[in-house]
């Protein structure tokens, strides 16, 4: 082959020809034959590409990435290949890398010297900057794809995702062969829980490139979020017959299986991705977080190690104490399992942008505004259709155990925590960056009858993709619900709200040794979490006075104590004939995807009601903060 390569340039035009047709059929031949063209022609751009591939193709991810960087520092301007490296990054799960490539890849493909200023902000993550400069552009230049592309990407990092959809649309109806703008709106979309929409865009995109991994890994992803975790499922097992080398993929391959309830498959998807990647704490948290499941001391082992090690990430360290926590906890070492979950929460409390006083100030705001006479002023407004069951409350409550419960009614669909009461929320108020002010809950006095009945019909409209079993109720278990008690009230007066409380102390604890994939942010500190609760309790003491006997309240802890009664309490309230198979929801084969999921797939039981005793001497401030509830517990505080 060397000697071939001495000879003319033909030569190696053949060579590089020929192992990129060897590609799809002989991966392993192609990264052969790519090395030995390298061997003489390091530089070359084209043969770097063709090893990536392969690299790529035979499942070795971290390999192909590292040919890719080498390749971007001497080729710094060229743009296809910052795209694969983004590619490849978002694939891996590395999701910051992924973008710095992509804005990279902007940089490289424009031209105008304004466009350039722009993409440099971008690239820098000086994202007002950017934001200003593109908006100036686009002024002078209102059809410019780049551009607007561009703009979206600063919408996208910014969490403006609404504003980044509506862009991308314009961008693929003015371009619509744009593909790296096509790949950005089914993200944007996925993002934004739009998963149908997104699967449609990543059909599109795999129509002409079948092999995309990412785009692959995406689709699936959006299967998982609609509830088709059984397409997912499959999705995931012919991405990884390709890619098998893919920790990350491994283990989003294990979520779904845990949300069909396949344990043992779920736990050797973990398995697999903790042996590809040792230091991946989201994968032993993962297993941690079935509840159910007890490592052993050689795991426990392994995970200190990992926890030291030097390529873990502050992302890898904080699931790795969780998932320590968990373990000593399982062992009774309360002293050292409580020093990980401490340790845990404050490396994941320090990467996030949570206030308290936003929660506390919507609430005082709401008990404000949500007067009798607002209500019996709206007496005839909103959807009066029945459908929606609203379980609301605190994570870590009981609520997927009485979720399962009605979903084993032959009149009630289980779904999921579903986003659109807080997405319409977020989108009356307004607010596009926090230190904006929101008009919600205020602007609703403003809305006559027909356009809360529009909101509560765009409620159904939106959340029935996940009906699929064409039941006449369904349920919404997003336990954040509680803050927008008032505007279900309004726009779907017939839906029902079932709140579901549990031991203050027993909660809060739970919560605080719980790491959530997304969300939650007022769960990683102890104070914070107890500020949350009391919000919570005066927002539900609130409504009790102004709407009495609108929220049904059912107490986890008699629920355990006393199954048959409180089930057939909470039946009635929700208008349904008792059902035995109620009784015996853990026979219920229905997915679950919360951190619940294997506990309600056994009959109740009761030896997890007092674990938040043994870490009592770690409570004390949360004690003092949550005193009010404390002391009224097992009935509802009052608040002035």
């Amino acid at each position: 082959m060397a000697d071939a390569l001495d000879e003319p340039r033909g030569s190696l035009a053949t060579a590089l020809a020929h192992a990129a047709r060897l590609l799809d059929r002989r991966p392993a031949l192609a990264e052969a034959q790519a090395r030995e063209i390298l061997a003489v022609f390091p530089a070359n751009l084209e043969a770097q590409l063709i090893l990536s591939r392969a690299l790529s193709a035979l499942g070795n991810l971290a390999a192909a990435i590292t040919v890719l960087d080498g390749t971007t520092k001497n080729n710094p301007n060229a743009a296809h290949v910052w795209r694969e490296l983004g590619d490849l990054r978002l694939m891996a799960g590395d999701a910051e890398g992924a973008d710095a490539a992509y804005a990279r890849h902007i940089l490289a493909s424009v031209n105008d010297p304004k466009l350039i200023a722009a993409a440099r902000e971008l690239c820098a993550n000086r994202l007002a900057v950017a934001e200003r400069l593109l908006r100036e552009f686009l002024k002078a230049h209102p059809t410019d794809v780049a551009a607007i592309r561009m703009l979206a990407e600063v919408g996208a990092r910014l969490g403006r995702y609404e504003d980044a959809e509506n862009l991308l649309t314009r961008c693929l109806e003015l371009a619509p062969g744009f593909r790296v703008a096509r790949q950005n709106y089914a993200t944007v979309l996925y993002r934004q829980n739009k998963a149908a929409e997104a699967i449609a865009q990543t059909d599109l995109l795999l129509k002409d490139e079948p092999d995309n991994a990412g785009v692959r890994a995406l689709k699936a992803a959006a299967l998982g979020q609609i509830g088709e975790y059984a397409e997912a499922v499959a999705n995931y097992e012919t991405l990884l017959a390709d890619q098998p080398a893919q920790p990350k993929a491994w283990m989003s391959y294990g979520h779904a299986l845990k949300a069909l309830g396949r344990q043992d498959d779920c736990i050797a998807a973990y398995r697999r991705s903790i042996a590809l990647l040792p230091q991946l704490g989201e994968a032993w948290w993962s297993i941690a977080n079935l509840k159910t499941y007890q490592f052993a001391a050689d795991d426990i082992s392994e995970m200190k190690t990992q926890l030291s090690h030097p390529n873990s990430s502050a992302e890898d360290r904080w699931h790795l104490h969780f998932a320590l926590g968990k373990s000593l906890e399982d062992q009774q070492d309360y002293s050292k399992s409580f020093s990980h979950y401490r340790d845990g929460n404050r490396l994941r409390r320090e990467a996030l942008d949570y206030h308290a006083d936003d929660i506390t100030e919507h609430v005082a705001r709401s008990r404000a505004f949500f007067t009798p006479e607002f209500f019996v002023a709206r007496g005839d407004a909103g959807c009066g259709a029945p459908d929606p069951i609203f379980i609301v409350g605190l994570p870590r409550s009981g609520s997927t155990l009485v979720e399962q419960i009605l979903a084993s009614h032959s009149a009630v669909e289980g779904t999921m925590e579903l986003p659109d009461i807080v997405s319409i929320a977020r989108r009356l108020g307004g607010k596009m960056k926090r230190s904006d002010h929101s008009a919600y809950p205020e602007m609703l006095a403003g809305l006559d009858a027909g356009e809360l009945r529009k909101l509560g019909e765009e409620f159904l409209s939106r959340t029935r993709i996940h009906r699929r079993l064409g039941r006449p109720h369904f349920i919404d278990k997003m336990p954040n619900n509680f803050a927008h008690a008032g505007l279900i009230h309004l726009i779907l007066p017939n839906a029902k709200l079932i709140d579901v409380r549990r031991h203050p102390l027993a909660c809060c604890f739970s919560l605080y040794k719980q790491h959530f994939a997304r969300g939650q942010g007022f769960s990683y500190d102890l104070l914070d979490i107890g500020r949350y609760y009391l919000d919570y309790a005066k927002m539900m003491a609130h409504f009790d006075a102004v709407l009495p006997g609108r929220i049904y309240r059912i107490c986890y802890e008699q629920l355990v104590a006393s199954p048959e009664i409180e089930i057939r309490g909470l039946l009635a309230h929700c208008g349904l004939v008792f059902e035995d198979s109620c009784l015996h929801f853990h026979a219920n084969p229905r997915a679950v995807r919360t951190a619940s999921s294997e506990q309600v797939r056994r009959p109740i039981f009761a030896e997890g009601l007092e674990q938040w005793r043994n870490f009592q001497e770690w409570l004390e401030p949360l004690k003092t903060l949550i005193e009010p509830v404390l002391a009224a517990w097992p009935h509802p505080p009052d608040f002035p």
